[in-house]
């Protein structure tokens, strides 16, 4: 059987790329192109590249993988917590070094300044009544002490204003009771003599009408702008002798990391000591110590300062104005002529506010006698004790001179020399005004010892931090150049 013959089919050619290419008919062509497009890739955009924290924590990753990456990374651990160690010492030590400053030189004055104020006023109110009472022949002298007195006041009453842009609105509000409220004062006082002078009873109402303004506006401004001041003071005392946890606790922690770094040596090289570890371990230790005993050596005359020395400065000052107000009104129980009921109970309730009741030591000389800090001024208080208890008998003769109708005697009694009420008044005064030099003295002392057993620390802290930086990473360098 014979086959009929075979034509080979045509095979389709390619083109240089490798692609078939339709040999069948112009349509086949035009589809060629269209294919090579759709051939064609296209290409991706390249990755977003990594942060730098990114890549930070991939070396991090990278480096604790081997030895030498974990000793570095040790190294500057130990390094930033030395030098963190020192840089919060050398802070918290010169912040309470700073603060002790302010109490010594700015807090405890302005206080003092205050309570000056508060004395000045009260001074001023008790001299203008005896000046009324003792008349034209006896006059100058207390009139010179009341124009004094108000130069005094109206001179601290600047000195606080000027203080007080830092202070707080309650302070700069009682300044300003006092700036309103002194002129006026000053003008009813100047009322009372001027109708004294012309024979008119009306003087003694126009200084009854003084002595509420005082008593009313005036001290109590001063009283509450001595509390905030007062109060001001304590705050910054407590906060010169407050322990520095942070600097404690950071001198902890690196002691430790030290004592983890040294275990860790040892565990993987067998070796007990390095000596620079050692090294940096010691001076960070002495660093420590040095902050705990300086620290505790200044607290203790600075808590002495904080508990006898306001205390005692406290209570005298509160002495002072009862016994400043006591003698006021001794002085208008007289001037009202009878009438003066009120002001003796207000002297009597005074004078056993200072030393108790008659017959009954105590009161606020008992208590400021407990607060004082040595023999001098407990010696002192005594005095200031025999002085007020001998005025309180005086005037219990002067009053009873008074009831009985010698009003002559009874003046003279009150405001005259030798033998009478304010002979005694002006001794307790010395004797006060002693007891309070005597306790500012001791309080500047114990401030300023305080002070001084924190000086150098800071500067010190700076050295040994840097010194036990050093040692740490030269301890870390030796075992690091054992990988070379």
């Amino acid at each position: 059987m014979t086959l009929p013959p075979t034509t080979p089919q045509a095979r389709p050619a390619r083109d240089a790329g490798g692609t078939p290419t339709p040999v069948d008919g112009g349509g086949a062509a035009e589809v060629a192109p269209a294919r090579r497009r759709r051939a064609r890739r296209v290409p991706l955009p390249p990755p977003p590249r990594p942060t730098a924290l990114v890549e930070g924590a991939a070396r991090l990753r990278a480096a604790l993988r081997t030895e030498p990456g974990r000793l570095r990374v040790i190294g500057a651990l130990l390094a930033v917590l030395v030098l963190a160690f020192g840089t919060v010492t050398a802070w918290q030590v010169s912040s309470r070094i700073d603060t002790a400053t302010a109490v010594r030189d700015e807090s405890q004055p302005l206080s003092a300044d205050a309570a000056a104020l508060y004395r000045s006023l009260a001074d001023a109110n008790t001299t203008a009544a005896v000046g009324f009472l003792a008349g034209d022949d006896g006059a100058r002298p207390a009139r010179d002490r009341y124009e004094d007195d108000i130069r005094d006041a109206t001179h601290r009453l600047l000195e606080a204003t000027a203080h007080a842009a830092g202070g707080s609105e309650d302070a700069r509000r009682q300044l300003t009771v006092l700036a309103e409220h002194l002129p006026v004062y000053t003008g009813l006082v100047e009322a009372a003599r001027a109708n004294d002078r012309q024979g008119y009873p009306l003087g003694g109402a126009y200084l009854r009408y003084a002595d509420a303004r005082m008593q009313d506006q005036l001290l109590p401004a001063a009283e509450r702008l001595h509390a905030l001041e007062h109060g001001r003071l304590h705050e910054e005392l407590a906060g010169a002798r407050a322990r520095p946890w942070a600097a404690l606790t950071c001198g902890v922690l690196v002691l430790g990391v030290l004592g983890w770094s040294q275990y860790r040596h040892y565990r993987r090289t067998n070796r007990v000591l390095d000596p620079a570890l050692l090294a940096a371990t010691a001076i960070t230790g002495l660093l420590l110590g040095w902050l705990a005993v300086a620290h505790t050596l200044s607290a203790a005359p600075l808590a002495t300062a904080e508990r006898t020395g306001t205390r005692s400065l406290e209570l005298l000052t509160e002495i002072h104005t009862e016994s400043l107000q006591a003698r006021g009104d001794e002085s208008l129980a007289l001037v009202a002529r009878g009438a003066g009921t009120s002001f003796n109970d207000s002297y009597r309730a005074r004078m056993a506010t200072v030393l108790g009741p008659p017959g009954e030591p105590g009161g606020l000389v008992a208590r400021a006698g407990a607060a004082a800090g040595d023999d001098t001024g407990r010696a002192l208080l005594r005095t200031a004790a025999e002085h007020a208890e001998e005025w309180r008998e005086r005037n219990a003769a002067a009053m009873a001179a008074e009831d009985s109708g010698a009003y002559e005697e009874a003046v003279e009694r009150v405001t005259g020399g030798p033998g009478s009420t304010g002979e005694s008044f002006d001794r307790l005064d010395a004797a006060l005004e002693a007891a309070l030099h005597h306790e500012r003295q001791r309080f500047a002392a114990a401030v300023d010892t305080g002070r001084a057993r924190l000086e150098g620390l800071p500067q010190g802290a700076f050295v040994l931090a840097g010194g036990a930086a050093g040692a740490a990473l030269l301890g870390i360098g030796r075992r690091l150049s054992e990988y070379r």
